[in-house]
């Protein structure tokens, strides 16, 4: 029987997701599909995921959190995290798992050597990264509008700081974590932090994918070499493409879903 993979958020008309897993599906003949689910409650999603009977699921804004809060089983470093962006049905139990920590190390990868990053935001993402630079030893600083939604960060033993309270420093790598520059023209913090910063940094990276941000137009402008969320978004699909289907990905399978992502398949 063809199984039913399926992604959750609210907007995903958008998402590029379901090209990137149908393309490795696919690629390997596996009998499935996967599709969109424009999900308004978020607190329903594993009673929505059971009652349709999907087998995976990925999770995108804003339910990372419902869907770490309602899961039977969390694994691996998604505990620490508190976000989950990744759903596999294990004989009526919902396993979660967040693919967005490793997605994000490997995509930046091709920065070469960083040892200082600037976070910008606080959300699901944001808690992913971090946690995921800090467990690889590389210094993290978060940066958020307000103190709010700092304490997360400041329990996990990461440096934080509101807009208002943050002192200039030098870092690597600037990543913009938020959705400014997603739909809008927004900058992720006041162009008088952002200057200044990226005119000391050698790496930004912005987590929205296939533009290219504000942000990134003046990282750009500011000597940066830059890039933006498509390797994240590819990778963390590939590691949730393994759990779906229970397979290895080799670079074959990564290049088909990586054209299935760009629509050139």
């Amino acid at each position: 029987m063809s199984k039913k993979f399926v992604l959750f958020g609210n907007p995903v008309a958008h998402s590029k997701s379901p090209q990137m897993q149908n393309a490795g599906l696919n690629h390997i003949k596996f009998d499935g599909n996967y599709d969109k689910y424009q999900l308004e409650d978020g607190s329903t999603i594993k009673e929505v995921f059971l009652q349709k009977g999907f087998e995976g699921a990925n999770i995108t804004v804003p339910h990372k959190e419902f869907a770490y809060q309602n899961a039977d089983e969390i694994r691996g470093l998604a505990n620490k995290i508190q976000a989950v962006n990744t759903y596999i049905n294990e004989n009526g139990k919902v396993i979660a798992y967040n693919t967005d920590a490793p997605g994000f190390l490997k995509a930046i990868e091709s920065f070469g050597d960083v040892k200082n990053v600037l976070l910008l935001g606080a959300g699901g993402t944001a808690k992913a990264i971090s946690l995921a630079l800090q467990e690889k030893g590389i210094e993290v600083t978060v940066l958020n509008r307000s103190e709010g939604k700092l304490e997360f960060f400041k329990n996990e033993g990461i440096k934080c700081s509101s807009w208002d309270s943050f002192e200039l420093k030098n870092f690597d790598l600037v990543v913009n974590s938020t959705s400014a520059g997603l739909k809008d023209e927004y900058l992720p913090a006041p162009i008088e932090i952002l200057e200044p910063v990226l005119k000391n940094a050698s790496f930004a990276f912005d987590c929205v994918y296939g533009k290219v941000t504000p942000f990134l137009a003046l990282a750009k402008d500011k000597g940066c070499e830059i890039k933006d969320g498509e390797d994240m978004l590819l990778y963390q699909g590939v590691l949730a493409f393994e759990l779906f289907t229970n397979t290895k990905a080799n670079d074959e399978l990564i290049e088909a879903m990586r054209k299935g992502l760009k629509g050139e398949i």
